[in-house]
């Protein structure tokens, strides 16, 4: 990553924001060269908006924020940036604030910038997300000891740190997988106080109903349990390795053969 001139890619996930977008799109800031929209299976005009404001379009017709997310990576991987960022395209982000959070990545004193969302009105952030986040960030500092405030959409990494984490969710753990994996492969971390709005068109997909609400806080949930018990068997591997030589390739991967025990 060069000090001056970072190589800076945008992904943003969208599933019927044909509404939203050209408000996104047309705030992108001018340090982001390389904008990507994820079009979720939407059945309105996104990928036409999309396309028309100059952003590469990558079709991804099954749906799941995660599943969104990996295939804008994916388009990357040939020609990898040296920063990704992400934000939601239903118009909640305050996209003028990238820069802020790119700065401290781009002058290589952090590894991940996350930004904490502060809701310009209440209503915003609905009562369910306060809670869920609540619960979330709690578990994470029971379980690892860091105080994250919030699991917010618009976020800053640095791509090689982005595939140490080897990011797998295809739903709506995303956010809270790469937070917890940050902590667990020691990336540093900083987040940064934003302005946050109620989204500007359109129907939110999960925050808003029931059904999306029960989907999202179980697999947020579900992802914190599995990320404790894969760092308790990879602590229980390396213990072996100390012990029984069993080879670092394996521990790291979390792998452990019967014949490891004996």
């Amino acid at each position: 990553m060069t000090a001056t001139t970072p190589n800076i890619a945008l992904i943003i996930p969208a599933r019927n924001e044909e509404l939203s977008l050209p408000g996104v799109l047309s705030n992108v800031p001018h340090e982001i060269k390389r904008v990507v929209v994820v079009d979720n299976g939407s059945t309105d005009d996104t990928a036409r908006v999309a396309a028309a404001y100059g952003a590469l379009v990558v079709p991804e017709p099954v749906g799941g924020y995660g599943r969104a997310c990996l295939a804008g990576l994916a388009s990357l991987r040939n020609d990898p940036p040296d920063i990704v960022a992400f934000v939601d395209a239903d118009g909640s982000d305050e996209l003028s604030c990238l820069p802020e959070l790119i700065a401290p990545v781009a002058a290589g004193e952090e590894d991940l910038v996350l930004g904490r969302r502060i809701p310009v009105v209440m209503s915003a952030l609905s009562f369910q997300q306060r809670f869920g986040h609540l619960l979330a960030t709690g578990l994470i500092r029971l379980f690892w000891r860091y105080c994250y405030r919030d699991l917010g959409p618009m976020r800053v990494i640095k791509w090689t740190a982005l595939n140490r984490l080897s990011m797998t969710d295809q739903a709506f753990g995303w956010t809270v997988e790469m937070q917890v994996r940050a902590l667990r492969h020691g990336l540093r971390i900083r987040e940064i106080d934003v302005p946050y709005h109620q989204r500007t068109a359109g129907k939110s997909k999960i925050s808003r109903t029931i059904t999306g609400t029960v989907k999202a806080g179980s697999t947020i949930l579900w992802v914190i349990g599995r990320e404790v018990v894969q760092g308790l068997l990879q602590k229980e591997n390396r213990q072996l390795w100390q012990t029984r030589l069993l080879p670092p390739s394996r521990y790291n991967k979390g792998e452990l053969r019967n014949e490891d025990l004996y």
